[in-house]
């Protein structure tokens, strides 16, 4: 079961979420963290992926401080419009919605909760770890992580990055795995948005083994 709900961070502000519920036993919550193109039916369909595996999910609207319902495509017009709204996320902002999301999910679940993002929603999932209070984070092709690599997370940490992305080396990667060894970070024959199963960078294996592996690390995080 799926729906749209209003969630308030701690400023007072509202925002949207959409949350997928468990057919059966609740594993845990899951808060899923948008790329650059909004909440849209993609992000949905994670959502709801998760939800079929037995976590709570729940996807806040982070564009919402800017312009309500964005949801965008990722040719064109569409991909202008989402590097403008990136350009007007504020991380420190985005990371309130995501505490409210985290909050909801335990208080709904009453159980472990973690957070996954992919592209901009994989930063924040790995500033997530190190500044909130997350039970586990995966990422997925975070840009610009390298800027944060001196922040220490508080929760077991798995990220995911494509070796055709030109937007992120491995060199840049390189800062976060030589500042925390413990962090689990595996490397694909893909690009950037691999993940993404409406879009020419969609690469199915790739994106099937990384389920597989964020999915068991999920388990063995929020089980515990």
């Amino acid at each position: 079961m799926s729906e749209t709900i209003q969630i308030q961070a701690s400023d007072g502000h509202t925002l949207d979420a959409y949350v997928a519920r468990p057919a059966g036993e609740t594993i845990g919550g899951l808060v899923v963290i948008q790329e650059i193109f909004g909440v849209n039916q993609h992000v949905r369909d994670v959502a709801d992926g998760y939800a079929r595996d037995g976590f709570l999910t729940i996807a806040p609207a982070l564009f919402d401080r800017v312009e309500k319902n964005v949801e965008l495509g990722y040719e064109g017009e569409d991909r202008k419009r989402a590097m403008g709204f990136l350009q007007k996320l504020d991380f420190d902002n985005a990371l309130k919605d995501v505490d409210a999301a985290l909050s909801w999910a335990r208080k709904n679940s009453g159980k472990k909760t973690g957070v996954i993002g992919y592209c901009v929603g994989g930063t924040i999932a790995w500033l997530t770890a190190t500044r909130l209070k997350p039970d586990v984070a995966v990422g997925y092709y975070a840009g610009g992580i390298d800027r944060f690599a001196a922040e220490t997370p508080t929760a077991p940490v798995m990220l995911h990055f494509g070796l055709k992305d030109a937007h992120i080396s491995k060199e840049m990667v390189g800062k976060v795995a030589n500042a925390h060894p413990d962090v689990q970070i595996f490397w694909y024959d893909a690009d950037h948005g691999f993940n993404r199963d409406v879009g020419k960078s969609f690469d199915a294996a790739s994106a099937r083994l990384a389920r597989e592996r964020s999915v068991a690390f999920l388990n063995a995080s929020l089980r515990k």
